[in-house]
């Protein structure tokens, strides 16, 4: 146990908290991250899988795009379905040219490690953090939960959404709004029955198509907020995923073994500001999306662009960049959650609304199958915003 010096210190070990450290390290930018968890808990949890363009060019350009390139799977469009009734949704044509990658977040976080430690970068696991300290001084520091403190110049917590950095900023504002489902998500050992994402919103509930790799089919079905696993073998959850998918032109399912079950809820949060003194949030720490609109990775990597450049030109010298990160970053965040809820209420049944306004939501997702504009909308909106 000792102290330690350094210019940036990073708290969690995630794809904001990692990419920060890479990216300032290639401006010559010492951080040390610091992670509860043990390195094969972080490198094995699943989290989210579909990356925006810009993030892929941005991982492409900081040196990360090896394996992403080699393994990812890049997708020009997918399918909206509402019961038997399916329209294709073309990324490429709808945006002049952007598309998406499935790469799942472990396999990002995968290789931020191994580029971090092969730079000598310093990540430190099992490192739990107790507090920060002095954040309105020109000299920061954090102290770990086994007595270490990290003395550095500024503080960045990346450490999700039940981390202890948003608490150290105070008078905080908070945004919260709890959907009324969750999301059963499945991972199962088989080829998946599409190449591209269908996204089903009939009157049965939502469901989601995808996959993890060529060998690997991720699902997700809309369930009761506090429904669980246990209440679904897997029988029930392929017979309900035909249900809900349809069967348009004679599509088929294709069941398989399943290796991981989980229900997550459904909730948009953002606190404001996203800094304060020489303490600056990222990711997950700072805001939360429903998965419907894949933004959750997405958004953590435009904050750490215009997180990593505002460092930059501080320790050059100009500190206008950091005075301005929280509101440059909270308007990507406020269109993508207004996005989101948008998609979320689109694809899912209210099982709070009447009949009149499910028959209403059912019209709206179909008005999109023959409507360019609405479905340029889509399409660039999920395509994602240009970082930094």
């Amino acid at each position: 146990m000792r102290d330690m010096r350094t210019q940036v210190g990073i708290i969690g070990a995630g794809p904001a908290g990692l990419l920060l450290s890479h990216l300032l390290h290639r401006h010559g930018i010492e951080s040390v991250v610091l992670e509860a968890r043990d390195r094969d808990y972080v490198q094995r949890r699943v989290r989210a899988g579909v990356l925006e363009q810009g993030t892929v060019d941005v991982l492409v350009k900081a040196g990360l795009g090896d394996r992403l390139l080699a393994q990812g799977l890049p997708h020009q469009g997918f399918e909206l379905r509402l019961g038997d009734e399916a329209h294709r949704i073309d990324l490429t044509e709808l945006t002049g040219g952007r598309n998406i990658t499935v790469y799942g977040q472990q396999e990002v976080v995968k290789d931020l490690i191994d580029a971090r430690l092969a730079d000598g970068g310093t990540v430190l696991f099992e490192k739990p953090v107790a507090s920060v300290h002095d954040l309105e001084t020109a000299a920061p520091y954090i102290r770990c939960q086994d007595g270490t403190e990290v003395h550095c110049e500024f503080v960045v917590g990346a450490d999700g959404f039940h981390g202890i950095s948003r608490a150290a900023i105070p008078d905080a504002r908070t945004y919260e709004f709890e959907f009324p489902f969750g999301w059963l998500g499945i991972l199962a050992d088989v080829q998946p029955s599409s190449e591209e994402l269908i996204y089903a919103g009939g009157e049965g509930g939502f469901a989601l198509h995808s996959m993890r790799s060529p060998e690997v089919t991720r699902c997700y079905l809309q369930v009761e907020p506090g429904d669980s696993v246990d209440n679904w073998p897997d029988e029930r959850i392929w017979a309900e995923l035909r249900t809900r998918l349809g069967s348009p032109g004679g599509w088929e399912l294709t069941p398989g073994p399943i290796t991981e079950k989980s229900i997550t809820p459904m909730r948009s949060f953002v606190t404001e500001p996203m800094s304060h003194g020489r303490l600056f949030l990222a990711g997950d720490s700072a805001h939360i999306v429903p998965p419907t609109g894949a933004k959750g990775l997405n958004l953590a990597v435009g904050d750490v662009v215009v997180l990593a450049a505002a460092l930059e030109a501080s320790f050059q010298g100009d500190d206008s960049l950091l005075a301005s990160y929280s509101d440059t970053c909270l308007r990507r965040i406020w269109k993508a959650q207004d996005f989101c809820a948008w998609m979320t209420g689109l694809l899912h049944r209210n099982p709070e609304a009447d009949p009149f306004t499910e028959r209403i939501r059912q019209s709206r997702l179909r008005e999109i199958f023959g409507s360019p504009s609405m479905a340029r909308y889509l399409a660039e909106h999920y395509a994602g915003y240009p970082h930094g």
